[in-house]
This record gives C-alpha cells, structure tokens and sequence, in this order.
C-alpha cells in the first residue's frame, strides 16, 4: 500500500486570511518542496459554524493533515484535532475565546478583504459549542508561544496545553515573528522526509 503524502491544512484567525504572512510563507515552501496540492488555506467565514463546515470538507479531501493554527485557528484546530484524532501544531492560540469578547461585539472589518460583518452574541454561542478539555492525547500536538503576544495572553495557552510539546520563545508578538525560520520544524511534525527539506533556505519564503 502507498504511504499517504504528508498534508497540512493551515487555519488562520479571527478577520485574517489566506494573504496574511505566515499562511504566504507556508504556502510558498510547501509549493516549493512540490506539495503544493498537499496544502489548504482556506477562507474562513466569520461565523464559527460555518468556518467549521469548511475545514471538515478541507480535511475529507486531505485525509490525516497536520492542523496548523494560528490565534483563533487553534482554537478551532484544537476541536477538530480532537474530533477526529489529528496531530496540530498551534501558533499563539486562543484558549476558550468565547469567553473573551466581552465589549467586543458590534462591527468588524476584515485586515485583508476589507470585508464589514457583525460580531454577535450567536457568534460567541457558537464558539462555546466547540470548547474542548486539553487534550487527550498532548502528543499530538505543539504549542508554538511568543511572550511578546500583544493581543493574547501567552500564559492562558501555556496552561491550558501544558501537557504538550510547548514552545515558548521570550519577545515577538501575535503574528509569531520568525515563523519562517521553523518551517523544517512544522514539515518534520507533518512527516515530510527530512531529505525533502533538509539544507532549505525558507528564510525568504
């Protein structure tokens, strides 16, 4: 039987998108190494319940991905990894973020697509319907944290998936600066052999 290839599905966050810098770098490295086709990044609705129907059809047509998440994204990801036994490797995640927008609710605009929606209580309710306990099986997963996060509390995360394979880097900010430089770290946990991207600049991806 053929060895499936290795597949990643890349979730980003709340009023982010496929052009925001660590799904571009993504994207460009895993084009370059010829698994492009083995890569979604799809455009997430705001509304969770409909995000979560798009990540399920992305994982039916990519099989067993790795789940990268940023932000919000692990949050999902965390769900879906549980859900469905998967391995997921999360960037800054948020940790029970319904219970964070507090004073939040009301219009907002997409960084990239300049698109206006309406944050609302429904929104919030249908976060909390995905909450999950830490996980079950800690390794399947990596927490990627910079305690320079300026949006979300490192320490939230650091607990909640203090069982896992955590790494916490001193400085930075939300958006993970240096992501590019970890991609061999990223691609090895997914299971691309190391002679695929061994000796890969990705510094410029």
């Amino acid at each position: 039987m053929t060895r499936a290839q290795p597949a990643v599905l890349y979730i980003h966050g709340l009023n982010s998108s496929p052009r925001s810098q660590k799904a571009s770098q993504l994207a460009a490295a895993m084009q370059r190494l010829g698994l492009g086709q083995q890569l979604r990044v799809p455009a997430l609705h705001h509304h969770p319940r409909q995000a979560i129907v798009q990540l399920e059809q992305a994982i039916a047509e990519l099989g067993r991905p790795l789940l990268v998440g940023s932000s919000l994204g692990g949050y999902y990801a965390t769900h879906l990894a549980e859900r469905h036994g998967l391995k997921a490797l999360l960037i800054n995640p948020a940790v029970l973020p319904h219970r964070l927008f507090d004073g939040y609710l009301g219009p907002q605009t997409n960084l990239y697509s300049g698109e206006v929606w309406e944050l609302t209580h429904d929104h919030v309710a249908a976060l909390a319907e995905l909450e999950t306990a830490p996980p079950a099986d800690p390794a399947r997963y990596q927490v990627w944290l910079q305690t320079g996060d300026e949006t979300l509390d490192y320490r939230r995360a650091a607990d909640f998936y203090k069982g896992c394979a955590l790494r916490i880097q001193a400085g930075g900010d939300h958006g993970f600066q240096g992501f590019a430089e970890r991609l061999p770290a990223l691609l090895a946990f997914a299971g691309v052999a190391p002679e695929r991207w061994l000796g890969t600049d990705f510094s410029d991806s």
